[in-house]
């Protein structure tokens, strides 16, 4: 029997979502400036976004401790700032360690969707 895999978003809720309902949350969340968001699932995965409202940092992470894997866009030049952590830390990232915003969206809804990148999404793995 094969169980699929459910995540919720670490904000106190423990309601599974849905890829559909996690793209209306976390575009609410980059509209009140909460630029950081993380998931967990039920295999204990978490997959974490945070944005500039611009370009985003998706990471997949398997356990607590992981390095993980994270989007990238190969060949991207400079870098952008203004990632803003729920602990008030500002980042600065290489472009190419960021996707475009509206890529990052379809790799929450896809990984959510299947437990899995999309196929023709590009990630590197930190481990």
């Amino acid at each position: 029997m094969f169980v699929i895999e459910s995540w919720v978003i670490n904000d106190g809720s423990t309601v599974p979502v849905s890829s559909e309902v996690v793209l209306q949350t976390l575009r609410a969340r980059v509209a009140r400036s909460h630029l950081e968001a993380w998931l967990s699932s039920s295999s204990g995965r978490s997959l974490g976004f945070v944005t500039n409202t611009e370009r985003a940092m998706v990471m997949l992470l398997e356990a607590e401790g992981d390095p993980g894997e994270h989007a990238v866009e190969p060949g991207a030049m400079g870098s952008s700032e203004g990632f803003v952590l729920s602990n008030g830390q500002h980042d600065e990232y290489p472009d190419e360690d960021t996707v475009p915003i509206s890529e990052a969206f379809r790799i929450v809804e896809h990984i959510v969707s299947t437990g899995s990148w999309p196929a023709d999404a590009r990630w590197v793995v930190d481990r």
